[in-house]
């Protein structure tokens, strides 16, 4: 998360600023939520579910999905739905600067949070626009599917429909991982927000173990729980994700044992009696 963003007097102001107040309440205050969100970086391009914005403005739905139209239909920014990724056009010239010199240390901070970013149809434009403000060294291209068909010769028609029929078949795949890809990165979100709304605060839904633990088909109400149990020792999000893994470590071991031992009269057992904060350590460790 940044400390801070900057926004100018032209934001009320300028041209955009005034067609966004035009275009009504909603807009400009998704427009301003996209220059300040905790999700943004200073490229103005990331990942930004529509649900971060109804719930952290307070817009619901509704209104977020009414004022982030309306903010791209005046010019202020771009969203792809597909991949949840918005591209505030202009964002990076004012949290960055007009132009970098090649030894200025965020010549390097701007390629990493480029190279950091999830598939988006906005990495070559952004390149485009910025890489020579920035002294950017690499584009990241956009996969396109389409290439220039040759004329076949006759004897090589048999082997360019096996290679026609492998390209669909990669891109099939390709299909199906962007999809999973797609879902995983909504449950993601979904958690966050209910984590955020639990008061626990610098969430990130590209998280590792967060991916893995949602892979492994843990419940967005198993992290409310342990968000609940972090609360009450003013911990994080690390501590979240650790407390929620030992959990279902210890459900599995226990289930393993469960199968192989033989009741004891007098003695119970069970996941209840755990208290999974116990070995968690602040970074989510035990």
């Amino acid at each position: 998360m940044r400390d801070y963003s900057k926004v100018g007097p032209q934001f009320w102001i300028g041209s955009t600023g005034k067609k966004l107040r035009a275009a009504g309440m909603e807009s400009q205050i998704v427009a301003m939520y996209l220059l300040t969100s905790p999700h943004a970086n200073m490229l103005g391009l990331y990942y930004c579910p529509v649900m971060f914005i109804a719930h952290e403005t307070g817009l619901g739905l509704e209104g977020a999905s009414k004022g982030l139209q309306r903010a791209i239909e005046v010019g202020f920014c771009l969203y792809d739905e597909a991949s949840e990724v918005v591209w505030v056009v202009e964002m990076a010239s004012y949290q960055v600067g007009e132009a970098l010199k090649p030894t200025d240390l965020r010549v390097k901070g701007v390629q990493n949070d480029y190279a950091a970013l999830p598939e988006n149809p906005y990495l070559a434009r952004f390149y485009e626009k910025y890489s020579e403000a920035f002294c950017m060294p690499s584009c990241r291209e956009n996969r396109s599917p389409f290439k220039a068909p040759s004329k076949p010769l006759r004897s090589q028609e048999q082997e360019q429909e096996q290679e026609q029929e492998q390209e669909q078949e990669q891109e099939q795949e390709q299909e199906q991982e962007q999809e999973q890809h797609t879902a995983a990165a909504t449950r993601a979100g979904a958690v966050c927000v209910s984590l955020r709304s639990e008061g626990i605060g610098s969430v990130n839904p590209s998280h590792p173990a967060l991916l893995a633990l949602l892979a492994d088909g843990t419940e967005i109400q198993e992290f409310v729980d342990a968000a609940r149990l972090a609360r009450e020792k003013n911990k994080g999000f690390a501590y979240v994700l650790g407390i929620v893994k030992k959990q279902r470590e210890d459900a599995q071991r226990i289930a393993a044992q469960a199968k192989t031992a033989k009741p004891v009269p007098g003695r119970h057992h069970g996941i209840a009696n755990n208290d999974f904060r116990e070995g968690v350590t602040d970074d989510g460790r035990f």
